[in-house]
């Protein structure tokens, strides 16, 4: 007979067998069992965070560098609302997490016990699945699934809920492989065929105004999907552009990369995406930031759609051909296809398409990632270039926090390698960078972690500034401060009539001071000629680091989409600015 274990032991024994290796947490009473146990497994270590939301974010940081998925340990009640919000995020952005949350014993449920709530019932629509756990003979098929559904097809996060009573008593572990029976969605994982082949070449070969239009599908599928991508932009000599997750999967600074397209992409991405032909749509979702106004959405284009959640496809855009896999597979089948029916197509399509890659120059004629530079103040754009050229040539990894400083990370740093940018994408979490940043430091002990954030995002989790400390992970905080909430302020400029209504913070801490309270490092920039040495005096630091980098407090971002427009309609600096329509104040 089989040794029974407790429910704590078999929940060690899963995440030992899953090859776990860290876990971000926050105990409570209602998870005390399994943070007992956790003194006899020293293969997994324990990083404690200083708010469940936290350790949620360092667990997506963990998972989106690493390509593991990252696990979560909270409380009942209070612990498992508080990861709520990075829970949602790693659902909208596609992050595999599993969240392990303990609950109030069994007979107490619905008793509106101490920190009882319904968990389960509060997580559903954030959650790929959920489970309560009443049985303990069930837990290590329910984990072992947890992995599984978390990491299958369109990745996203997962939560076991357990009782405490079920921590204790004794159970039978079982390891469960392939406990979905390779199934996905519900249904059977889609194999590509030939003649979906044949058709995504024939548009291929038909257009002469093409686009690849890439997003974070590519860079959930792996990095053999970034390599093949690069093969196949290759074979063809099309552009491409790429949604703000998809940001690494092909190299930033290759001339076929029309940079990020979007309410605040490049001039020649949007208005490529809105003239071209065909538009070849791989791990995107088609989602607002992208289409701008959905019926002048790139009206005269063929549209072709690969994504590995069918829920995906049709949903905002109707396409032309649509393709359910995971976008490695499809990527191989394709240029495998490709290569045997078309040799040298590049050469023999170059002058097909010379007259589109025409007018891709002239639109970048526009350059309209251009801005005033200062010598007096440092402008936010220039602070993020200099940050670039000084880190390029290392392995550099980067989060952000959400607003304009997100923004101008992802038009003025070139990402080269898939895996280096990790952002809040689908649900804008001010205070994801600082966390995600210790997970992915993590993920990437000896490589220069650096957090582009903005003032008052960062204060959202600036409590996480301790776990970096305890945990020696020497992230670099670099904080563009205008004083204001950047993105907010910039839509109440355009939109609300310069009514800076509590935009302003007016009792921001001394970044410097508060750096040296929690026993790391504070600079501080104010001028241009400044900058450079102190950037290099950060990364040459073997702490963590809170860089105050003062900026204009009146930039704004562009270019800009403006609400309500179609996304060939952009505003490309303060100059152009008009009047937003009623319906374009809604959309925002």
């Amino acid at each position: 007979m089989p040794k029974l274990l407790s429910g704590a032991e078999i929940v060690f024994k899963a995440l030992e067998d899953q090859k776990v290796e860290y876990i971000f947490g926050y105990p409570g009473g209602a998870v005390l069992p399994i943070y007992d146990e956790l003194k006899n497994h020293k293969s997994i270590k324990h990083i404690l965070a200083r708010h469940e939301q936290g350790a949620g974010h360092s667990a997506e940081g963990y998972a989106r560098s690493s390509g593991k998925p990252g696990v979560l340990l909270v409380t009942s009640g209070p612990g498992a609302t508080n990861a709520v919000t990075a829970l949602t995020d790693a659902y909208m952005d596609s992050v595999p997490l599993v969240c392990i949350s303990g609950q109030v014993p069994t007979h107490l449920i619905g008793t509106d016990a101490f920190q009882e709530c319904d968990t389960t019932g509060i997580t559903r629509p954030c959650t790929k699945h959920n489970w309560l756990v009443k049985d303990v003979n069930d837990l290590s098929r329910v984990l072992h699934l947890a992995f599984e559904v978390a990491t299958t097809g369109r990745p996203g996060p997962v939560l076991v809920d357990i009782p405490k009573d079920i921590q204790f008593k004794k159970g039978k572990y079982k390891f469960f492989k392939n406990a979905l029976k390779k199934k996905l969605n519900g249904k059977a994982a889609h194999k590509i065929s030939n003649s979906e082949l044949d058709k995504f070449i024939d548009l291929i070969k038909k257009s002469s105004k093409p686009i690849f239009y890439t997003g974070g599908g590519v860079i959930n599928s792996g990095p053999e999907a970034s390599k093949y991508l690069r093969e196949l932009v290759s074979l063809t000599g099309f552009p491409i552009t790429s949604t703000l997750q998809g940001l690494g999967a092909y190299p930033g600074d290759d001339p076929q990369f029309l940079g990020m397209l979007g309410m605040h992409g490049t001039y020649e991405a949007n208005n490529a995406m809105h003239d071209c032909d065909l538009m070849i749509n791989i791990g995107a979702r088609f989602d607002d930031r992208i289409t701008g106004k959905v019926d002048e959405f790139s009206p005269g284009s063929k549209k072709i759609h690969v994504d590995i959640d069918p829920s995906s496809i049709g949903k905002n855009i109707k396409v032309d051909l649509a393709i359910v896999s995971d976008v490695t597979k499809l990527l191989k089948s394709l240029i495998k296809r490709f290569k045997e029916k078309n040799k040298n197509f590049n050469s023999s399509n170059k002058q097909k398409i010379s007259k589109w890659w025409e007018q891709i120059g002239k639109w970048r004629e526009k350059k309209s990632l251009n801005f005033i530079n200062s010598d007096k103040v440092i402008k936010p754009q220039f602070a993020v270039q200099r940050l670039y050229e000084l880190t390029k040539n290392q392995d550099t990894f980067i989060t952000t926090e959400v607003g304009q400083h997100q923004m101008w990370a992802a038009q003025h740093y070139k990402f080269n390698k898939p895996n280096r940018w990790m952002t809040s994408g689908g649900l804008g979490t001010m205070g994801y960078g600082l966390p995600a940043a210790i997970g992915v430091q993590i993920a990437n002990p000896g490589k220069l972690v650096v957090d582009i954030a903005g003032e008052a995002s960062v204060l959202m989790t600036m409590q996480e500034m301790s776990t970096a400390v305890q945990y020696r992970l020497p992230i670099k905080i670099f904080i563009l401060n205008n004083e204001y909430m950047g993105m907010v302020r910039q839509w109440q400029e355009l939109l609300h009539e310069k009514n800076y209504s509590e935009s302003y913070t007016a009792a921001l801490p001394d970044f410097v001071k508060l750096a040296e309270s929690y026993g790391c490092v504070g600079i501080r920039a104010k001028t241009p000629d400044e900058l450079d040495k102190k950037i290099t005096e950060m990364i040459n630091i073997d702490k963590p680091v809170i860089f105050d980098c003062v900026v204009d407090k009146a930039e704004n971002c562009f270019p800009m989409i403006p609400s309500g427009k179609p996304h060939n309609q952009m505003i490309l600096g303060p100059e152009e600015e008009e009047e937003i329509s009623d319906e374009g104040k809604i959309l925002v």
